[in-house]
């Protein structure tokens, strides 16, 4: 890979070593060292995998190279965290990974609550990154700021020792994701990471990649690739592979890419692409751009952005918590 390749892509702040072939980055200001492929939690929660072949996953992965461990309190019925949680209980291994759990809750009470139950459930007493989950609309940034509101909670646990960063994820639109940047801006609040669809698909329609990731570069955000193959619908397309995904994802400003793995396969699959992608060249990306480029400019192969079929917060709005009243007036920017 050429070396102008690697200034639009990685950047120079990110490179921070390697543990068993596996390159590591820095996560944003924080300076956390993390593996660049992180360990999705969704799919180790699920009614196929067992909980025994989920404990095996998570430990192999580890001692494979991969620290960067990702879930979400709502993630099968809290079954994801429980199976990670027990797997982080054998041979003390909560302490050798970067734990990373998400909560849905707008309200500080609906989120408090979430947050001790992700505790309970991962079997710690703190997570390293709390993170808002499914930041997809525009009032989300209003409700979780809002006097009452879910950072309250997230500050309190923040300084209780509970959590050590404090981010934000979404996957609907990328203006609702440079919103929420807005309104932290006019709290005075700084994110610590910002997870995010980067994938060949979506560098053509609604872009994450062309319409947030450089303002949270220029904020120094540490930025968490998702969706690099869309749950795989994006290989249902047939216009690339599952190997090009994953590479041309990780050659993006990514301090971690984030890819589920539900089987030795799969994981397999995921550490070769760490090892590889310095390999992909500036003309093989183009390539692949060119070649995705007419499937991906109605949406149809990104199914987060255009319909809601990954939208569970709005197949369940009670996770969200009750609605405030009392919303504070912000002061226009300087």
């Amino acid at each position: 890979m050429g070396a102008g390749f690697i200034s639009t892509g990685i950047g120079s702040a990110a490179d921070a070593g390697e543990r068993n072939g596996v390159p590591y980055r820095t996560l944003g200001h924080t300076g956390e060292k993390v593996s660049c492929i992180g360990m999705g939690g969704f799919h180790l929660g699920k009614p196929n995998l067992s909980e025994t072949e989920a404990i095996q996953l998570i430990h192999s992965g580890v001692d494979r190279g991969l620290n960067f461990l990702d879930n979400s309190w709502d993630y099968n019925e809290g079954e994801s965290e429980k199976r990670m949680g027990k797997a982080l209980k054998d041979g003390n291994l909560r302490q050798h990974v970067f734990l990373m759990t998400k909560i849905d809750g707008r309200t500080k009470e609906e989120a408090n609550k979430q947050i001790e139950e992700s505790l309970k459930r991962l079997q710690t007493d703190h997570v390293d990154l709390l993170q808002f989950h499914e930041i997809i609309r525009f009032d989300d940034a209003d409700r979780i700021f809002a006097e009452a509101g879910a950072m309250e909670a997230f500050l309190a646990a923040k300084k209780a020792g509970k959590t050590r960063y404090i981010g934000f994820t979404g996957h609907k639109d990328p203006h609702v994701h440079n919103y929420m940047l807005e309104v932290a801006d006019r709290h005075g609040f700084l994110f610590d990471s910002c997870q995010l669809p980067i994938n060949v698909m979506d560098a053509h329609f609604r872009s994450f990649e062309k319409n947030v990731v450089p303002n949270l570069v220029s904020k120094n955000i540490g930025v968490l690739g998702m969706k690099s193959m869309g749950d795989t619908t994006i290989l249902k397309s047939k216009k690339v592979t599952a190997m090009e995904c994953l590479q041309y994802s990780l050659t993006r400003p990514t301090s971690v890419v984030i890819t589920g793995i539900d089987s030795p396969q799969i994981l397999d699959q995921a550490i070769q692409a760490a090892k590889t992608y310095k390999s992909v060249t500036e003309d093989q990306i183009a390539a692949v751009l060119k070649r995705t480029a007419p499937e991906a400019m109605d949406g149809r192969w990104e199914l987060f952005k255009t319909s809601a079929h990954f939208d569970s917060t709005a197949s369940h709005p009670q996770w969200l918590g009750g609605e405030s009243i009392h919303v504070k007036q912000y002061a226009p920017p300087a």
